[in-house]
């Protein structure tokens, strides 16, 4: 149930209900409504329905939220969408909103991106009101009226000068990087995340890392020991070798003093029968 998930998890919400009122009011039944939007950080509810200019259920309580993507909802005007002052990046691609930007830089005060691509603007004039949106730095107006008209570029970057992206290009033609068409605040975010994880792994692999040096050294211990013992064997094989050369030697010694004995013997022994006779 929603209401089980955790606070960390809700950061970002997509549409799985047929309209935004469906979502909260199943939010609303398990008491957790209240918590969890002023938590949402990111909202696409494209393709969602729109009464008379109107999206049920998105309300000023989102004070927290930096993206909002209302794709092909059938808005006429921006004249409806709330107050939402932290409000960064606002897709408004594939509707039929024809003039009355005015109202954006006052509930939208720190909109740093603006997408009104495939709308019914025709002229220049209806753009004046952007001037007010003094963060704004990257605008599109892709498959709009307005943008076949003469010098459109010169003059969209002359009307707004604090702009620093027409249609996904600058004054230079150069084109806009990742980065630079993303909503600084959530990209930061996810970095910062990507970067705890890192740092939360890292501790692990240095004790995987300190566990294999570890078994080497054992390992290279081992074989050390090992080669050790081969030696001491071998040292007590030449011993051994040693050892029986040594023992025949003195055997043969023996032989030798006792053949001597026996002859000394045998001619003393001669020597007196010599002279008895």
């Amino acid at each position: 149930g929603w209401g089980l998930f955790p606070c960390s998890l809700l950061v970002s919400v997509r549409r799985h209900c047929r309209t935004l009122r469906h979502l909260c009011h199943a939010l609303a039944q398990r008491g957790c409504a209240c918590a969890i939007v002023t938590l949402v950080q990111e909202l696409v509810l494209d393709n969602c329905r729109s009464n008379e200019g109107k999206i049920e259920g998105l309300t000023g309580e989102f004070v927290n939220l930096e993206f909002l993507s209302l794709i092909n909802v059938g808005l006429t005007s921006v004249l409806n969408i709330p107050k939402l002052p932290n409000l960064k990046k606002l897709e408004l691609s594939d509707n039929r909103i024809s003039g009355g930007l005015d109202v954006l830089a006052e509930k939208l005060p720190k909109l740093t991106h603006l997408n009104l691509s495939g709308n019914k603007l025709k002229d220049i004039g209806t753009l004046e009101p952007l001037k007010k949106l003094e963060s704004l730095k990257s605008l599109d107006l892709f498959n709009c009226e307005v943008t076949n008209l003469n010098d459109y570029r010169e003059s969209v970057f002359k009307l707004l000068p604090q702009l620093t992206y027409l249609d996904v290009y600058d004054q230079e033609d150069q084109e806009a990087s990742d980065s630079d068409a993303e909503v600084d605040g959530v990209e930061d975010e996810e970095d910062d995340e990507e970067g705890e994880e890192e740092e939360d792994e890292d501790p692990e692999e240095e004790e995987f890392d300190e566990e294999e040096e570890e078994d080497e050294e054992d390992e290279v211990e081992g074989e050390d020991e090992d080669e050790d013992v081969s030696g001491e064997e071998e040292s007590f094989g030449h011993d051994g070798e040693v050892d029986e050369d040594e023992d025949e030697d003195e055997e043969d010694e023996d032989e030798e003093e006792s053949g001597k004995g026996e002859k000394r013997k045998r001619e003393a022994d001669d020597e007196g029968e010599e002279e008895e006779d």
